[in-house]
């Protein structure tokens, strides 16, 4: 068990390690996610999530649903993501974010497939 939990944490180690962040349509920090693309946009306690194909196209995220982990003042901070129209999903922190947060998003499709992204 012990094993599988270290090698899971290796894969998942090595595939964001090769991800990169760009400035997505939104404005906001833009990472791989899987086969997707999330871009991360904070404002106050406020966190927008936009979901994209991997061509860069706006995926409708209805039934989708999400969830972020923020390090706020050197804690992670759990932000449960709902749908907010179109490709947006969004959640309220309990304390303002700040521009830069970092911190990973885990998005869950309509489908149950799940896709990642980590923002340094």
């Amino acid at each position: 068990m012990k094993a599988l939990l270290a090698l899971s944490v290796l894969l998942l180690a090595a595939g964001t390690a090769l991800a990169h962040e760009s400035r997505g349509p939104h404005g906001g920090r833009q990472v791989d996610a899987g086969a997707m693309h999330v871009e991360l946009i904070t404002r106050g306690p406020t966190v927008e999530i936009y979901v994209s194909d991997g061509a860069g196209k706006p995926v409708d995220a209805s039934g989708y649903k999400g969830l972020a982990i923020l390090v706020v003042g050197g804690k992670p901070a759990r932000i449960p993501l709902a749908p907010a129209g179109g490709d947006k999903l969004t959640g309220t922190a309990a304390t303002d974010l700040g521009a830069s947060v970092k911190g990973a998003v885990q998005i869950t499709t309509n489908a149950g497939a799940t896709a990642q992204g980590k923002f340094d």
